[in-house]
């Protein structure tokens, strides 16, 4: 699940590749829509993610949807759905114009956060809004919020376990998109957060994916930065052992831990000064870059969003001959 661009490159749409073919989801009005985030894992075919609608946005908000995920702004509102049986179906707010939905587990809930009616004096414009992260479901309309550190404002549910755990973001508004928002990074434990470190930032502190054992892996600011100047590497966090800095793939400055499975192997991103990117895999304490275990051709392992329990690997890559960005699976040798 993802999304893919329209003829023209300027709008994508929520896509599922399922048997070699490829299905688009469709929106809820709107330009855009995508299965945005990384941990969405549901074997009864739920599917979660975000979608522009028809409805200007009467505040002109840009949102988390068009200012991080979406190739366009269209100055519409944007929501979270659930997809289930062929029908998209747009999931609630707590009252404001906007929502976002990440992250799906086996009980049918969908990590996301959600605008309320009320104006934060913490954001920055265009954002006007406060917002917190919710859980939705299993019902379809069903919401439930989920309140930040205390002495924050705004907050964000980005994955969820089967065990019902949940990780995000804790701050202040900023943006809607990361950044200040991500001061703390959280996990819920029956509606309780806590804060489980960073790597001595003070922003873009983000878990990512969380594993049925409690495992969360994500991305963290090191000394030295600030909410307009990152400088994250990819963190693996256990209840036993705190918070752990995965490095990177030689050379590079940053990464990103995007996904892991419940055998703790660790997928992501690793980046470097110039903005080159490469996928990677972290087994055993050792992080690999996934270009290196492929047969050498034309196609880039560029970034790696999840990886299952058998070790198959999904993401994005580049096709140098064609100048595609094409989606990719990996599946390890002897499978």
């Amino acid at each position: 699940m993802g999304a893919a661009t329209l003829a023209g490159n300027t709008t994508e749409h929520a896509t599922v590749w399922l048997n070699m073919q490829v299905y688009d989801l469709g929106t809820l009005g709107g330009a855009n829509s995508s299965v945005a985030w990384t941990a969405v894992k549901n074997d009864h075919g739920l599917i979660a993610g975000i979608s522009g609608t028809s409805i200007v946005d009467p505040l002109g908000e840009t949102w988390s949807c068009a200012a991080g995920f979406f190739p366009s702004v269209s100055g519409h509102t944007c929501q979270g759905f659930r997809w289930k049986d062929h029908i998209m179906s747009a999931l609630p707010t707590l009252g404001g114009s906007n929502g976002f939905a990440a992250g799906v587990n086996n009980l049918d809930q969908i990590a996301g956060w959600a605008e309320t009616p009320n104006p934060d004096a913490t954001c920055v414009p265009p954002q006007v809004l406060q917002f917190e992260a919710v859980v939705y479901g299993p019902g379809p309309e069903q919401i439930q919020e989920l309140r930040p550190l205390s002495g924050d404002l705004d907050g964000a549910a980005t994955a969820l376990n089967n065990q019902g755990q949940v990780v995000g973001i804790s701050g202040t508004c900023g943006t809607a998109v990361g950044g200040a928002t991500a001061a703390h990074a959280v996990l819920w434990e029956n509606g309780v957060p806590q804060n489980i470190g960073n790597l001595g930032g003070v922003a873009w502190n983000t878990p990512t994916s969380i594993s049925d054992n409690g495992t969360v892996v994500g991305f963290s600011d090191l000394p030295g930065d600030s909410a307009s100047s990152p400088n994250y590497h990819a963190f693996l966090w256990t209840k036993s052992g705190g918070i752990q800095d995965l490095g990177t793939l030689p050379g590079d400055s940053f990464s990103i831990a995007w996904g892991i499975n419940n055998r703790g192997q660790v997928v992501g991103q690793s980046i470097n000064a110039s903005g080159a990117s490469r996928a990677f895999v972290w087994r055993n304490g050792v992080m690999t870059d996934l270009n290196t275990l492929i047969a050498p051709g034309t196609l880039s392992l560029v970034y790696a969003n999840d990886i299952d329990d058998s070790g198959e690997i999904v993401g994005g890559a580049y096709d140098s001959a064609t100048g595609d960005s094409p989606a990719f699976t990996a599946v390890p040798m002897g499978q």
